[in-house]
């Protein structure tokens, strides 16, 4: 089965942050995946319409490629975080292999925040991640990268998930482009007719 919202027992004892602070009404937008030409100028063109910052988890081969767009996500006041060289996964890899690819990474993209591709590393990583970064992972997962899910199902999944202090990912990314066009707008205008603040990532 496949998740949406993460339940309670996947998101305690883990060290890495999955949501924020449920007695206020705030919600923190969160991209992975870009930068990319084709799709992160339109989300920061959206976002800059309801004057609404998000945080970007950047893949540090995609910032090599197009620095200007990177560039571009800070020019616009927006929070960047490392989300390794080449969308490493950390169960697929030995540490030290792991560590060297987010180093990579960090030499283009200068944030303390981290999360790792698929939320999932061992625990000797984990270790070694939480004295050097701040690790966020999210709550909402709507799945705007599933071909099998139309825009308006992902849009559901996150006005259905998404609740006070809830980290949630889109993607801006050519996989997730269909459906990312179609939910975020609408997404954005249901939060904040519900009265949520989005906030950054810090």
């Amino acid at each position: 089965m496949l998740i949406e919202q993460l339940p309670w027992w996947l998101r305690i004892g883990r060290g890495m942050e999955w949501r924020r602070d449920a007695g206020e009404k705030k919600i923190y937008l969160s991209f992975d995946d870009g930068p990319i030409p084709e799709v992160t100028p339109w989300v920061l063109d959206v976002l800059d319409r309801y004057g609404i910052k998000a945080t970007f988890f950047c893949v540090g081969e995609n910032v090599h490629k197009h620095p200007e767009v990177y560039q571009e996500i800070l020019r616009r006041g927006h929070r960047t975080g490392n989300h390794s060289y080449n969308h490493a996964q950390g169960l697929k890899m030995a540490d030290r292999r792991y560590y060297d690819n987010i180093e990579q990474a960090a030499r283009l993209i200068h944030s303390p925040l981290y999360r790792p591709p698929h939320g999932i590393v061992r625990p000797s990583q984990l270790r070694y991640l939480r004295k050097r970064y701040q690790l966020e992972l999210s709550d909402v997962v709507p799945r705007d990268y599933s071909r099998r899910l139309s825009g308006q199902q992902v849009l559901d999944n996150a006005c259905r998930y998404i609740r006070n202090g809830s980290i949630i990912v889109f993607h801006d990314s050519l996989k997730a482009e269909k459906n990312l066009r179609y939910a975020l707008p609408l997404f954005i205008e249901y939060c904040l007719a519900q009265g949520w603040q989005f906030e950054l990532l810090y």
